[in-house]
C-alpha cells in the first residue's frame, strides 16, 4: 500500500519506513494453518496431510511456525497470541482452524470455518476480526465423511449445511487489536450469544512461545527455551530474543479467569506411547477444560504456554467482553484497564475510519468503499511468518530422528539455497501456507 493524505496513521508508516518506532513489529503474522503443511512434512513418501494432522496438531510442536484463532505474534514469530474456545460440547478445544485435508474434500482441501476479516490499518494499529462458533458440537466428522461421500461433481457440503447455526445457535467473538504505541497492545473480545437461550462458552485467550528449542541446533533463529510464569493479575512472558513482556487481564462479567500453564512440547506419550520430554505438554489446556484432567497442567504456574481461562455464562442475546493488555516489561504501568482503556481502543478505530475515508482516490459510494476496505483488510490480516530451511528440513535435526534416505529424493532436494524466516503475503492463508 502507498497511502495518501496525512493523519496519525500516515504518521505511523513514515515512522516506521524512517526506523524511528517499529510500528509492525507485532502484527498479524501467525499462520492460520501450519497442521498438513508440506514444512512440516517429515514422512518417508511426501504424505503431507497426515504427519501432522489437525487431530496431531494440538498434541505435536510445530517444527517451522505456528497456528492459532485470528491472533498476533512478532515478525520472527518467538511470541505468539491468540485464543482458544471451547462450547462445552465439542470433543476437542477449538484451538485452531479445522479443514478438509486434499485427500479428504470433493473439490480438494478446504477450511471448513466461518470467520471474517473486518478492519485492520497497515501498521495494524487497529484492526477487527469475526468468528463464528457454533453452541451445538463441532460436526468434525460429518463434514469429512459427508464430503469424502461426494462426487466432483457435487457441491461441497459446508458446516452451514449441517444445521450447527439453525435457530441462531452460536456465538459472535469479535476481536479488536489496538496499539498504544508499538510495545503496547489493547485486546478486546467480545463474545456475544446470538442464540434464543443462555449459553455456557469457556474463553482462553493464550500466550505462548513457539519452540525453537528441541531441534539440537545453536545457531540464529535456535534461541533457548524462554518462560511465562504468573505475576499478579496476569504473566511475565520472558524471551531470549525478544525480551521481557506482560500480558494483564481484565475480569470479565465479574469473574476472574484462571491462569494454566505447560510447555510447548510434543505429547510423545499420546502420539507415540514413548515417553514426553516433560510432563507438562501441547495440549495439556485440551486436557484440562475438556477431559477434566487437572494434572495436566504445571501446579507451580510457569511454562512456555499460558492461558487464561474464563468460564462464562451468557444470556440470550448478551454478550460479555474480555479485556487485555499486552505490554514490554519496560513500558511505564499506566493502568491497564482504567477508563482510558475503551476510550483508546474508540480512537483507533476513528483514526482507521479517517485513513481509509482518503486512501481511496477513486470516486466510489458508501457500499464500494466499504467493501475495498474490507478487501484491504483481508490483505493486511493474510501477512504471514513464513520459515523454511530446506537444508535443515532435508538432513533433519540433531535430536530427532534422521529423516529417510528417501527425503534426499524427493520434494525440495534441489532447493538446499532456500533459507527463508521473514512475513510474506499469502494469497490464500489457509489453502495456499507452502
Amino acid at each position: 500500500m502507498s497511502p495518501r493524505g496525512h493523519g496519525p496513521e500516515r504518521a505511523r508508516l513514515d515512522e516506521d519506513a524512517r526506523r524511528d518506532r517499529n510500528w509492525r513489529r507485532f502484527g498479524p503474522y501467525l499462520a492460520e494453518r501450519q497442521w498438513g503443511t508440506v514444512r512440516e512434512d517429515y514422512s518417508a513418501g511426501g504424505e503431507v496431510w497426515s504427519y501432522i494432522s489437525h487431530d496431531h496438531a494440538r498434541s505435536r510442536a510445530y517444527r517451522w511456525g505456528e497456528d492459532g484463532l485470528l491472533g498476533i505474534t512478532d515478525r520472527e514469530c518467538r511470541l505468539c497470541f491468540a485464543f482458544a474456545l471451547w462450547n462445552g460440547a465439542d470433543p476437542i478445544l477449538k484451538e485452531r482452524l479445522f479443514g478438509l485435508t486434499g485427500p479428504e474434500g470433493n473439490h480438494g482441501e478446504d477450511v471448513k470455518e466461518l470467520y471474517y476479516f473486518l478492519d485492520a490499518t497497515p501498521t495494524f494499529s487497529y484492526a477487527r476480526a469475526l468468528y463464528k462458533y457454533p453452541q451445538a458440537a463441532y460436526p468434525y466428522a460429518a463434514l469429512v465423511d459427508e464430503n469424502r461421500r461426494r462426487s466432483a461433481q457435487d457441491p461441497e457440503f459446508e458446516l452451514e449445511d449441517s444445521g450447527v447455526f439453525e435457530d441462531d445457535r452460536y456465538f459472535d467473538i469479535f476481536v479488536e487489536y489496538a496499539k498504544a504505541d508499538p510495545e503496547d497492545i489493547l485486546i478486546r473480545l467480545r463474545c456475544v450469544n446470538r442464540g434464543p437461550d443462555a449459553a455456557a462458552l469457556h474463553v482462553l485467550p493464550t500466550l505462548w512461545q513457539r519452540n525453537t528449542w528441541s531441534w539440537g541446533r545453536s545457531n540464529e533463529g535456535y534461541w533457548p527455551r524462554g518462560r511465562i510464569e504468573a505475576t499478579r493479575g496476569g504473566w511475565l512472558a520472558e524471551h531470549p530474543s525478544l525480551g521481557r513482556y506482560r500480558l494483564a487481564f481484565d475480569a470479565a462479567d465479574g469473574s476472574e479467569p484462571r491462569f494454566l500453564f505447560t510447555e510447548n512440547e510434543t505429547n510423545a506419550e499420546r502420539l507415540y506411547g514413548a515417553p514426553s520430554a516433560t510432563p507438562y505438554v501441547k495440549d495439556a489446556f485440551h486436557r484440562c477444560v475438556v477431559d477434566g484432567d487437572e494434572a495436566a497442567v504445571n501446579p507451580d504456574r510457569y511454562g512456555t504456554k499460558a492461558a487464561a481461562w474464563y468460564a462464562l455464562a451468557i444470556p440470550a442475546g448478551g454478550e460479555v467482553v474480555i479485556r487485555a493488555r499486552f505490554t514490554s516489561d519496560e513500558h511505564p504501568d499506566s493502568g491497564p484497564f482504567d477508563a482510558a482503556f475503551d476510550e483508546l481502543v474508540r480512537q483507533r478505530r476513528a483514526e482507521a475510519d479517517e485513513f481509509y475515508a482518503t486512501y481511496r482516490g477513486a470516486p466510489l459510494d458508501e457500499d464500494e468503499r466499504n467493501v475495498a476496505r474490507q478487501a484491504d483488510a483481508g490483505l493486511i490480516w493474510s501477512r504471514q511468518f513464513y520459515h523454511l530451511i530446506v537444508d535443515h528440513w532435508l538432513d533433519g535435526d540433531p535430536t530427532q530422528p534422521p529423516p529417510p534416505a528417501t527425503r534426499r529424493q524427493g520434494r525440495n532436494r534441489e532447493w538446499r539455497h532456500l533459507w527463508a524466516r521473514d512475513v510474506l503475503s499469502m494469497p490464500d492463508t489457509w489453502e495456499y501456507p507452502w
